[in-house]
């Protein structure tokens, strides 16, 4: 079983959060199960959610081509706590699948009331748009 504190830690968005908050951020997530061949998330289609596997496979696919496997303390959709933009992957769960989940409209309250993540998230997407713009 993945640890969802520590997976939150190494999440690219989540870089800049104090270890507190994280383990304040992992107490809003809840349990969500999905059986074997479910679609998660579908490539173009709006996200609600961010996960984080506890238990079990995932696939990643673009443009109808696998591109990776996803197990225990792996994660997706953190994005889309912040935009509803379309999903860049198709998740399907390749085994049944335990995870941690977030929604947007769960996420944004606790933001609110922790502006000191906020902040953290600021910078963190401040650096990642330079990075972007160097590229």
């Amino acid at each position: 079983m993945a640890d969802v504190v520590e997976t939150l830690g190494g999440v690219p968005l989540f870089q800049g959060v104090k270890q507190k908050d994280l383990k304040k951020l992992a107490g809003r997530m809840q349990g969500r199960s999905f059986g074997e061949g479910d679609e998660i998330t579908t490539e173009g289609k709006s996200g609600i959610g961010f996960f984080v596997i506890e238990m079990g496979n995932a696939t990643v696919s673009i443009d109808g081509k696998i591109i990776r496997t996803l197990g225990p303390g792996e994660y997706f959709g953190e994005i889309a706590l912040i935009d509803s933009g379309p999903r860049s992957a198709t998740i399907v769960a390749t085994t049944d699948l335990d995870c941690q989940g977030l929604t947007a409209w769960e996420f944004r309250p606790f933001i609110e009331q922790h502006p000191e993540v906020a902040w953290a998230l600021l910078e963190t997407l401040a650096s990642r748009l330079r990075e972007a713009e160097k590229r």
